[in-house]
């Protein structure tokens, strides 16, 4: 609870209150000032309360002790047990909430144990503060105590059972309610106790019990409520069910931008992010507008898409709506200009905000990362530290992935003993992973080996994986097989896993362990994921797949890369047929090179963009090591800059450079 700072009382007021020399006995009568000190309280001023409740000599004086709800709250507990005079239910009862709102349950529990009377307001006020500090088990005694129970009753119980982990027995509960009602009072149960229930069994989750209880609201006539429409919506999208979650937010009367929000993220949440465009677009024609939360929902979706036009859109929305640049919105554009490749608008956006937050920091600081700009990314992480903005886990992975893929060994190990030695904070397991992806990339395998023998915490999929990444750079046959090993075991079905460990056996010429790899592919059934890249191109997304010919210019994609190559050559370009894994003639080898999927895309986007701008390509997978030379002859051929964005970073291919330095 936020308390107000203690007032300053005039000199006057403080001149009539008395002062007698001998301290009068504290009293809870009724004084000319009581109204001063009910005004003070209904304004939530407590801190002046208790201070002209201490001047007037009616508390013991607080030693010039900070305001201490809980210790304060005990004070007039015990003031009024020293009245000697009997309180009543009423006063009883509010200083019984009290002590329970102020967390001193058990000065509640012995005030409600000595009430001579107590109603239900006492028992629900009690079993309330028990389960809001989650002792169930008291909750539950007292609950089956209780001489008679009413809907608040009911409803604290279930939503105690539910906030606290054990949605199946709220939902036993909320059925024991309906039993016990049944008989008495057709409409047992209210909107809360509905609203309870259903986030129960969105927590198991279970659409069983869900339309159970939809039955149960439409049967008591709660299906008007707002409240329980938003939760009736949410448990459908959470237990699968989109559409139903749809057609209950179709039937809602009052549709406020909370709920729109909350259906637009049920769409992205559910991986059905089209309809949660569309829907947004339904909301702005329906004349609502949008809050810093459906924005920033939007601009996490456009992010996943890498969809810098439609977020473009989405920025205008946001100008002309006169969005907060304290909002977590504008962290949110900082985002998605960054993982759209777009890190000069990335930083305009940072740079317009007043006074960024730690998400800021941390977007822009991760932007300049991926998008190959480590020392910005480094820079602007120290002038993070000189803000007196205190980093967490999620900022360090950040700059520690800046120093991975530019190579700054010794700055990212200062960094990584920073973040126990400087900032007292304790290493996870995203820590460790980059930084054996520091080193492992720089091959310095048994520094990294020396890292992980004293890891706290046993190694995870991300660390192994980086750790494999290593190896197929600097062909460690030996650490590579342990890691794949490891990788075998937590994660059998994922097929990167096998394509990474054939590569390097590949590349060290070992083609029996290659058929080998493959051969326990098939008998597990793992199917490498096919590569794909995308483009944008006024508006609409072209998709491109390894040696693909669907695409209505096809022939001439194929004609623009056919020309290209052969200035290559002439450039003096030759095929790096290591990344292909067939043990074939080389001439094949170098056919397969020609027409991987971020190729295809790569010409469609010099011949269907006007020359000068920016070809802007991404892949889902990792570029391959040819390709990538490629598209730094690509860039000087053809006078054009070059983006690509794999699975991990963004390279910038600009007169036969890349912004990575051909380490990635």
């Amino acid at each position: 609870m936020k308390v107000t700072s203690r007032r300053r009382f005039s000199s006057a007021s403080a001149a009539a209150l008395p002062s007698p020399s001998k301290p009068p006995p504290p009293s809870f009568s009724l004084t000319p000032s009581q109204d001063t000190i009910s005004h003070l309280c209904a304004q939530g001023h407590f801190g002046d309360a208790i201070a002209l409740l201490s001047r007037q000599r009616r508390l013991l004086p607080a030693a010039h002790r900070p305001l201490d709800l809980p210790s304060s709250a005990c004070r007039v507990a015990a003031a009024a047990a020293a009245s000697g005079r009997p309180l009543g239910l009423l006063l009883s009862n509010r200083l019984l909430d009290l002590l329970a709102k102020c967390g001193a349950l058990p000065e509640a529990r012995r005030l409600f144990d000595s009430m001579p009377h107590r109603d239900l307001c006492s028992w629900n006020t009690l079993i309330g503060g028990y389960s809001s500090c989650g002792d169930l088990d008291e909750v539950r005694r007292l609950f089956d105590r209780m001489p008679s129970r009413d809907h608040f009753s009911w409803s604290t119980i279930i939503s105690g059972h539910s906030r606290h982990g054990h949605p199946r027995e709220a939902l036993g509960l909320y059925r024991r309610m309906q039993s016990e009602g049944s008989g008495k009072d057709s409409n047992f149960g209210n909107k809360f106790t509905a609203s309870s229930a259903l986030a129960a069994t969105t927590a198991i989750p279970c659409l069983r019990h869900g339309k159970e209880i939809h039955c149960h609201i439409i049967r008591m006539g709660f299906d008007s409520d707002a409240v329980v429409w938003s939760a009736l919506s949410d448990m459908y999208a959470k237990c699968g069910s989109i559409d139903n979650a749809r057609h209950v937010f179709a039937r809602t009367l009052d549709r406020d931008v909370v709920s729109w929000t909350a259906m637009i993220g049920r769409y992205f949440d559910g991986g059905r992010r089209e309809e949660g465009f569309e829907l947004f677009s339904d909301m702005l024609r329906a004349g609502v507008r949008p809050n810093g939360f459906t924005f920033a929902g939007v601009l996490d979706a456009l992010s996943e898409l890498a969809m810098e036009g439609p977020g473009r859109q989405v920025h205008g929305h946001m100008m002309r709506a006169g969005y907060d640049p304290f909002s977590f919105s504008a962290s949110a554009l900082v985002h998605m200009y960054s993982k759209c490749g777009n890190i000069d608008r990335a930083r305009a956006v940072f740079e317009g905000m007043p006074k960024p937050d730690l998400v800021s920091w941390t977007s822009i600081v991760s932007g300049y990362a991926q998008n190959g700009y480590p020392e910005e990314a480094i820079r602007y992480f120290e002038l993070m530290l000189q803000a007196g903005t205190r980093p967490d886990h999620i900022a360090f992975v950040g700059v520690l992935s800046a120093c991975t893929h530019a190579g700054l060994v010794d700055k990212g190990l200062e960094i990584f003993h920073s973040i126990k030695d400087e900032h007292g904070m304790e290493h996870t397991a995203d820590h460790y992973a980059c930084v054996v992806d520091l080193l492992s990339r720089a091959g310095r395998f048994e520094e990294a080996e020396e890292i992980m023998d004293k890891m706290p915490m046993k190694p995870d999929k991300f660390l192994w994986a980086s750790l494999l990444g290593g190896c197929r750079i600097h062909k460690n046959v030996r650490l590579g097989e342990q890691a794949a090993e490891a990788l075998f075991e937590i994660e059998p079905e994922n097929a990167a896993t096998y394509v990474t460990l054939a590569n390097i056996y590949a590349s060290a010429g070992l083609w029996d362990e290659v058929e080998k790899v493959r051969k326990t592919m098939d008998r597990r059934r793992v199917v490498k994921k096919p590569g794909s890249s995308w483009i944008e191109v006024k508006r609409r997304v072209h998709v491109f797949l390894v040696g693909g010919k669907s695409h209505p210019r096809t022939e001439d994609i194929h004609a623009q890369l056919e020309k290209l190559h052969k200035r290559m050559k002439e450039e003096g370009y030759v095929p790096d047929t290591e990344f292909v894994l067939h043990d074939v003639e080389d001439e094949q080898k170098e056919e397969s090179l020609a027409y991987h999927s971020e190729r295809l895309a790569v010409a469609f986007g010099i011949i269907a963009t006007p020359q000068g701008t920016p070809v802007k390509v991404f892949k889902n997978l990792r570029i391959c090591g040819d390709c990538h030379t490629a598209f730094k002859f690509f860039s000087r051929i053809t006078q054009r800059v070059i983006i690509v964005r794999d699975s991990s970073r963004f390279h910038r291919f600009k007169e036969g450079s890349c912004s990575c330095g051909d380490y990635w």
